[in-house]
């Protein structure tokens, strides 16, 4: 595609492909063009105390937790972008809970990118000493899941 030709074909592709996998940007491009896809997410206002709630604290507490726990020596962290599970399934039990003892390789939790169910597996033996994700959210590359004593 020259750069002066605008392929509005492969936008409407690509969004379509946005809309179908969950995502919210998208980016394609070959040798020296390129185009990039967004649509603009509102997050809901009642999402925050929720996410909140298992920290005690001021407001701004689990932002700078959250960062803190992702430097942590034992964090287990997202390796992609995506959607968080800690259970097989909606009526099953949590992979782990805190204060599960877990060996090496083990399933802590699932995280779903582009509609595949990525398992997360324990890096090493330890004790689950936090959860820092809530099922069903929202996580990013390097966001800390777990810690693991």
């Amino acid at each position: 595609m020259a750069k002066d030709k605008f392929n509005s074909e492969l936008v409407r592709e690509l969004a379509e492909l946005l809309n179908d996998t969950g995502l919210t940007e998208i980016e394609y491009g070959q040798d020296d063009w390129h185009v990039r896809v967004a649509k603009n997410v509102t997050v809901n206002a009642t999402a925050a105390p929720v996410a909140a709630a298992p920290v005690a604290g001021a407001a701004a507490a689990p932002a700078q937790d959250e960062a803190d726990a992702s430097n942590h020596p034992g964090a287990v962290t997202s390796p992609m972008v995506g959607v968080a599970y800690l259970s097989p399934d909606p009526d099953s039990p949590n992979f782990v809970n805190v204060g599960d003892s877990v060996t090496e390789g083990q399933t802590l939790c699932l995280v779903e990118a582009m509609k595949v169910f990525n398992p997360i597996h324990a890096p090493k033996a330890g004790k689950v000493s936090r959860i820092l994700v809530n099922s069903g959210a929202p996580v990013e590359f390097g966001d800390a899941l777990f810690i693991i004593e």
